[in-house]
């Protein structure tokens, strides 16, 4: 999503004319975004876009505010996301690709991918996970299919997973039939999908019963 296609779709919400005041205010006083950026939920509602799946106002809204603002996106970026609750921390992570600050925001990632939270995890694996090391964004990917985030929420999920993580994965799919657990369906989707792309001739052996 880019920040016009996020004001399009912020039509109609609550109360247009605060953001309007807010964008406005954040771009002549940039420090204001502290006061702003945890009222938007109250402000503009919490419900979700129909012309932005799976956004609502506030994340939409809150984006946009850091988007708006004139300079010091980064460090204005993690004192957000350091005192914010979970949305407001969902809508830094959300907003992270769209602002000029380079690979300065990765470690917000790994804070996101280190807690329990799934929605905190599913946006850190957005467009911004480019910036991760390939280790740090396997380890991530797998911390997807343990909590149970759907992989589809991978920016670039192809285009990156490679023969390592083909391995961890058929690691772990073969620890959970030990267990007499299966990789969810899109972790198992991707597992043979990397074994036929190095060559081989259908999915990774998975150990019978009677294996051990």
């Amino acid at each position: 999503m880019t920040p016009d296609s996020l004001r399009a779709a912020l039509r109609g919400v609550p109360d247009p004319d605060w953001l309007d005041t807010a964008l406005r205010r954040v771009e002549a006083e940039p420090g204001a975004i502290t006061r702003l950026f945890p009222a938007a939920g109250r402000r503009c509602g919490r419900a979700a876009l129909p012309d932005a799946p799976g956004w609502t106002a506030d994340d939409a809204a809150r984006v946009l505010l850091l988007t708006a603002l004139p300079a010091d996106h980064a460090q204005l970026a993690d004192t957000l996301y350091r005192h914010g609750d979970a949305a407001e921390r969902r809508a830094v992570l959300r907003a992270l690709p769209l602002l000029p600050i380079g690979a300065v925001g990765v470690p917000l990632l790994h804070d996101a991918i280190r807690t329990n939270d799934t929605r905190l995890v599913a946006a850190a694996l957005g467009p911004y996970a480019r910036h991760l090391d390939p280790a740090a964004w396997r380890q991530a990917v797998l911390k997807c299919v343990f909590s149970g985030v759907p992989l589809a929420v991978v920016a670039d999920l192809d285009a990156r997973a490679d023969g390592e993580l083909a391995a961890m994965l058929a690691a772990l799919a073969a620890e959970r039939h030990a267990a007499g657990r299966e990789l969810p369906a899109d972790a198992t989707d991707l597992l043979d999908r990397l074994t036929a792309h190095s060559g081989g001739t259908g999915p990774v052996d998975r150990p019978t019963p009677t294996e051990a």
